[in-house]
């Protein structure tokens, strides 16, 4: 049973790490959370994150991580590099190479370090904005490469795999949690809280998602 087990969240305060928050501290014993400090560019995320591990009363791990800073030049890294959505199969500026690969082989490593069996992320195949590395594909082989490398039965779960961002709200909603997902997350690429900037890709999909919910949730209870 779940209810008897641990579990990790990887956690960067936004939108669909926090509902992966929730569905956890709902499914498992035992939750802990752990966030990476890459010197990102919206680096409010990390207050953001402890501000909500604190007041959920989850044990917090921050990690640095700034070696994935000097690897790579993205929109993410980089305040000189703009923000823009990928066009012509190109990939966003946003995309930071081989970051879900790290984060999660890390996060395993401290799973391992907690005795905790379940890693939870909040990739998502369905409006993943051509990230490779959210792909459902990408999860289950990186769980048997992480699995045979430590000689672990880790279980990776992605509760948002194949939902789009009114699915994701329906989730916060029915975890009876949707007003604190949308006031206190961090989602907007500008470090806005809550419906963030309204103009930054990640703004713009969660409004629309947010709308798309709320207008079917009126239409049902009319």
């Amino acid at each position: 049973m779940l209810k008897d087990e641990k579990a990790i969240v990887v956690f960067s305060g936004g939108q669909d790490s926090t509902t992966c928050l929730f569905w956890a501290l709902e499914t498992f014993k035992e939750v802990e959370a752990v966030t990476f400090n890459y010197n990102q560019r919206h680096i409010e995320e990390i207050e953001c994150a402890k501000k909500i591990a604190k007041e959920l009363n989850v044990n917090h791990h921050i990690l640095d991580m700034n070696l994935l800073n000097q690897l790579t030049t993205n929109a993410l890294t980089r305040d000189d590099v703009k923000i823009e959505e990928g066009e012509d199969g190109e990939l966003p500026s946003t995309f930071v190479p081989g970051r879900n690969l790290i984060f999660l082989s890390f996060a395993a490593i401290l799973a391992s370090q907690v005795n905790a069996k379940h890693i939870i992320t909040g990739v998502c195949e369905t409006d993943f904005s051509g990230y490779p590395d959210c792909r459902d594909a990408f999860i289950k082989s990186l769980n048997v490469t992480i699995n045979l490398s430590m000689d672990k039965e880790f279980d990776i779960h992605t509760p948002l795999m194949w939902l789009n961002k009114e699915e994701t709200w329906k989730m916060a909603d029915e975890l009876n949690r949707l007003a604190f997902v949308r006031e206190k997350t961090l989602t907007c690429y500008n470090g806005i809280i809550g419906d963030g900037c309204g103009e930054c890709p990640a703004c713009k999909l969660r409004k629309n998602g947010l709308e798309s919910y709320l207008s079917t949730r009126e239409g049902v209870k009319g």
